[in-house]
């Protein structure tokens, strides 16, 4: 398998764009210890040739843009984008999607839950039902991964959607107080294989359970919820009132401890937020991250499996 990072940063990138934060600052004044980040996506082919994408993220368009693999290469109008897998709901999950428009064929895969929030906002018919097919996925089971439209083939990938803690996205959440974290089908972790190899893709978690930690032991490769390094860190910044656990994410030190006994052999952060200190190669944090044997995710990085 082909894997490719094209995005990853939490919602709002890196550095986000109303942002006058140290790390943001860095990044925007070119210093190579710190490197932008576009919002978190990736791309897996079994072949090089078809690619299905792990979330349609705002910066979408830049993201192709970005890397040749996903670039038209024959017609007038083509595209290796055979398919979309979708992790949830929120915004930089789905936005993305609206830079798939033009009546280009692929298959859209997701929770009943997901695809139906797309189905109640009509912004999203720009993706033209008799060509764009919209594939409702089972929780806890592995089935063929098709792609390229109606009557699309199998792509000789294997998936599966399984729950996580989290919650609703922020723009669903009511005014009665804050949603609980559960385990359904708006937070979900994806896990794609091709028969041999498997991976798992899990941008947002909000705590480790024990079922999540027997599914990723001894797993070979991990993209895990990087979003905060410690729980209170938007509210010590003074950015926002709000824990990562109220956000939906587990923290980063809470990552470290819960993934020390699952002998993962490679673990890799993506969906870090702009204040996360492992945004910055030189901060304490991610020499912490590193001592541990984690990687921090970056654009254009490529893996092979």
């Amino acid at each position: 398998m082909h894997i490719l990072v094209l995005g990853a940063a939490a919602g709002g990138g890196f550095p986000q764009w109303n942002s006058h934060a140290e790390a943001c600052r860095r990044a925007r004044a070119g210093d190579p210890a710190v490197l932008p980040r576009t919002q978190a996506s990736l791309a897996v082919s079994r072949d090089g040739r078809d690619w299905f994408l792990l979330n349609a993220s705002p910066d979408l368009r830049q993201q192709i843009a970005a890397n040749p693999a996903l670039h038209p290469s024959h017609g007038l109008r083509s595209s290796p984008i055979a398919g979309v897998v979708l992790s949830g709901g929120d915004v930089d999950v789905i936005a993305g999607l609206l830079n798939l428009r033009e009546r280009q064929p692929f298959t859209l895969h997701g929770t009943a839950r997901t695809l139906g929030i797309l189905d109640a906002n009509p912004i999203f018919e720009v993706l033209a039902r008799d060509v764009v097919a919209r594939s409702v996925l089972p929780l806890n089971e592995r089935v063929p991964l098709t792609g390229g439209g109606i009557g699309g083939a199998e792509s000789g990938l294997w998936i599966e959607l399984f729950p996580v803690p989290g919650k609703v996205p922020l723009y669903l959440e009511g005014h009665d107080g804050p949603p609980p974290i559960e385990e359904g089908e708006d937070t979900v972790g994806v896990a794609v294989d091709d028969g041999e190899r498997r991976f798992f893709f899990i941008p947002g978690c909000a705590a480790m359970t024990a079922a999540l930690a027997d599914r990723l032991r001894g797993a070979e490769l991990v993209f895990f919820d990087g979003t905060l390094y410690t729980d209170t860190e938007m509210i010590d910044a003074g950015l926002g009132k709000k824990t990562g656990l109220r956000m939906g994410h587990m923290s980063v030190d809470a990552t470290l401890a819960a993934f020390a006994g699952l002998d993962v052999h490679r673990q890799i952060f993506i969906h870090i937020n702009n204040s996360n200190p492992i945004l910055m190669d030189d901060s304490p944090q991610r020499r912490v991250v590193d001592q541990a044997g984690w990687e921090v995710a970056f654009d254009g990085m490529e893996i092979a499996l």
